[in-house]
């Protein structure tokens, strides 16, 4: 890529507006079910993967495992998460969904599903298709970057 600052320097503080305003506006509406935008997109990660570690759940997410204790100590305070021993590592604690949360993921993956079709109604198929291949660039080229790096 030819270098163009301006553009460059336009296109990552659009990136960061709109993760920002994106993760506000599924927070006001997850306020309604009781939920934060972290907390929610824990319970929506482990929907996609349940039966995973904490670590491998942070992971996923990209947080810090200290960060993901607190989420998961209040979803589990809620009923909504449960701990179990990892047969496989001792170590290890593998996260489970309890019953309570699917009725809630439902409701969360709806209020998601809605804002996507508000917010690209006007976006070409092949806009998204373009879009999407240039953010998992940059994703893959941040892990790279961030291996091996703590915090």
């Amino acid at each position: 890529m030819q270098d163009d600052p301006d553009h460059m320097e336009a296109f990552t503080r659009s990136l960061t507006m709109v993760s920002r305003q994106w993760k506000r506006c599924i927070d006001l509406q997850f306020r309604e079910l009781g939920l934060t935008q972290a907390r929610g997109g824990v319970l929506l990660e482990l929907s996609r993967n349940e039966d995973v570690t904490q670590t491998e759940l942070a992971h996923s997410l990209g947080i810090e495992g200290a960060t993901l204790v607190r989420l998961l100590d209040g979803l589990e305070g809620a009923g909504l998460v449960e701990r179990q021993q990892s047969e496989e590592d001792r170590r290890a604690k593998k996260l489970r969904l309890t019953p309570k949360a699917s009725s809630l993921i439902g409701e969360m993956k709806k209020i998601a599903a809605k804002n996507r079709s508000q917010l690209l109604m006007d976006v070409s198929k092949q806009d998204l298709r373009t879009s999407t291949h240039v953010l998992d660039q940059i994703l893959a080229r941040l892990e790279i970057m961030n291996s091996g790096k703590n915090g």
